[in-house]
């Protein structure tokens, strides 16, 4: 089987990690119910700032961001080298942009994440996501964002969504926790 993965708040905790990483560079004791709180992706609100603030916020903070200690989620290191065990091809589809791309790359091995070359693809909007995963002819695909996945719904792919604050309208079939995948395969 193909089992395809986004990254950012699907493998690894990143925009909570990001959330601290606000807290500490802009000296703000902000509640991290606060976070768990947020209705939408961008996590700069609850730091009284303005979404074109926010933006260059996140922007200038990526390198620590990125490569500092975010958390993988737990159990997703292990799900995914059990895949590749099991003779399954794991494949990572990211937006990340494409001047981060291979650093992401070597920093999730680095985590113990099982990336081969060829398996992992960088650089390109949310939306141009949908054009690999379906080039890639997945049979399942996990991601945090619902509207990547209703692009795909008439696809013959599974479809799984990560749970999140600010995804819990959407009626996909949630993975709060890793542990829990095989289960639902």
């Amino acid at each position: 089987m193909r089992f395809g993965f986004d990254i950012d708040d699907t493998l690894i905790n990143l925009r909570e990690h990001a959330f601290h990483i606000y807290k500490n560079n802009l000296n703000k004791n902000v509640p991290l119910s606060e976070y768990h709180a947020l209705q939408r992706v961008e996590i700069h609100e609850p730091f009284g700032l303005t979404d074109e603030e926010g933006s260059q916020l996140w922007k200038s903070s990526l390198e620590e961001i990125y490569y500092t200690n975010c958390p993988p989620f737990e159990g997703a290191v292990e799900v995914l080298n059990k895949l590749i065990e099991d003779g399954h091809e794991v494949f990572y589809i990211t937006a990340r942009p494409k001047d981060h791309g291979e650093r992401t790359k070597e920093w999730l091995k680095q985590r113990g994440f099982p990336v081969v070359d060829g398996h992992f693809f960088y650089g390109m909007k949310d939306h141009e996501k949908i054009h690999i995963i379906k080039k890639l002819d997945l049979d399942y695909y996990v991601d945090d964002k619902p509207t990547i996945l209703d692009t795909l719904s008439n696809e013959p792919i599974r479809l799984f969504l990560k749970d999140q604050s600010y995804n819990r309208t959407s009626n996909y079939e949630r993975i709060t926790n890793w542990s829990e995948f095989f289960n639902k395969l």
